[in-house]
């Protein structure tokens, strides 16, 4: 169970890294910057609910205060990549909201 924990950790944390270059992507001018950015932000909140689920299997004492702050910042920023991309896709660009989602 530790080995399949640890699996999710990794694919957590190149979420996160999506996110950082999505974000220095769009930052440094990149037309695509928004994709990695916005897959990196759904990958996130699936598998932070996926570790939390691994976790609580696993009968880890878990700190559900912190959980459930984390999961209400990863559905605004998620919230907040899903319509900077909506806006991209219209043609009205709003780079400030991928700016509050980073």
């Amino acid at each position: 169970m530790e080995l399949v924990i640890d699996v999710f950790v990794v694919l957590h944390l190149l979420g996160m890294a999506a996110i950082l270059g999505g974000w220095l992507a769009m930052r440094l001018g990149a037309p695509r910057g928004l994709v990695p950015l916005v897959w990196g932000a759904r990958a996130q909140l699936i598998i932070g609910l996926i570790l939390v689920a691994l976790n609580e299997l696993n009968h880890e004492e878990l700190n559900n205060t912190k959980i459930g702050v984390k999961l209400v910042v990863s559905l605004a920023v998620v919230a907040c990549a899903e319509i900077a991309r909506a806006r991209t896709k219209k043609g009205t660009d709003q780079p400030t909201l991928v700016n509050v989602a980073f």
